[in-house]
């Protein structure tokens, strides 16, 4: 009996060291995967940071590139900050690939070297790309888009999914999708006005209902839990960086998961928007 007695305590003992070695490796584990995507993410950010601090619009579209990608290199900033888990810092270096795009359009927009291709953002291929000139009479304001940069298209969208919808890439006369990044939700209006803005437009493969439905062209799925611009699929960061910077993603802007280090500002969809 004794002897049983001491064997079981042995066996206890031995699990106890086992299991504890375990927690042990998993939490090293957790700590280092949360280090390296911090780092990953950082990297991302300084780039962005150095072309931010480093450009001067020349430009109404320039400058107005310019000023989304600071608010993209604040909001990333402030995510990055944050983060606990990798997940997060993937949505932080997410954020700051989209601020890159922000940058390419604006050295476009000055006639100069765009720099290396980055990464496809999330629902950006489904989204679709403006490819002719358009003007609409909507609500009583002429909203335009437009291929290219110009006075008249100055704000430019890098393509993607807002709120759960598609929104094409192109520059416009004024940022029709804001009210929805921040407030999460499309207002009254929107199906009619992507109708307008996007019917029979070749570089935009879907109507309105499929816009209304966020399933894009049906090449890939609507994203359910998208709302307010947040990326749910946080776990994939979308590749490696490398030398071009890696894997952009957009960030929850309104107040989301860091708590609107980015957001934009209001903005009401029937009556203008609110810079």
């Amino acid at each position: 009996m004794e002897v049983l007695l001491l064997f079981a305590i042995v066996i206890i003992g031995a699990v106890f060291v086992v299991n504890r070695a375990q927690r042990r490796s998993l939490n090293a584990s957790s700590t280092t995967r949360l280090d390296d995507a911090k780092a990953d993410a950082r990297q991302v950010i300084e780039r962005l940071g150095g072309q931010v601090f480093n450009l001067v619009g020349t430009d109404e579209a320039s400058k107005q590139a310019l000023a989304d990608a600071s608010e993209r290199f604040t909001a990333a900033g402030g995510a990055i900050e944050q983060a606990k888990t990798p997940a997060q810092a993937a949505l932080a270096k997410k954020t700051a690939i989209e601020g890159l795009y922000y940058v390419r359009a604006a050295r476009t927009a000055m006639g100069i070297d765009p720099g290396p291709p980055i990464p496809e953002l999330e629902g950006q291929k489904s989204s679709g790309s403006v490819t002719e000139d358009r003007t609409v009479d909507f609500e009583g304001r002429q909203i335009e888009a437009s291929p290219n940069p110009s006075a008249n298209t100055p704000n430019y969208y890098p393509g993607g999914r807002v709120a759960g919808r598609p929104v094409p890439a192109g520059w416009y006369s004024e940022p029709w999708w804001r009210p929805a990044l921040i407030a999460g939700v499309w207002g009254v209006g929107s199906m009619l006005l992507f109708s307008s803005l996007f019917a029979g437009m070749a570089g935009v493969g879907y109507g309105a209902e499929e816009f209304e439905s966020g399933a894009g062209d049906g090449t890939e799925p609507a994203d359910a839990g998208d709302a307010g611009g947040d990326y749910g699929d946080t776990g994939d960061a979308g590749g490696d960086y490398g030398d071009t910077g890696g894997d952009y993603g957009g960030g929850d802007y309104g107040g989301g998961d860091f708590g609107g280090g980015g957001d934009f500002g209001g903005g009401d969809f029937g009556g203008g928007f609110d810079f």
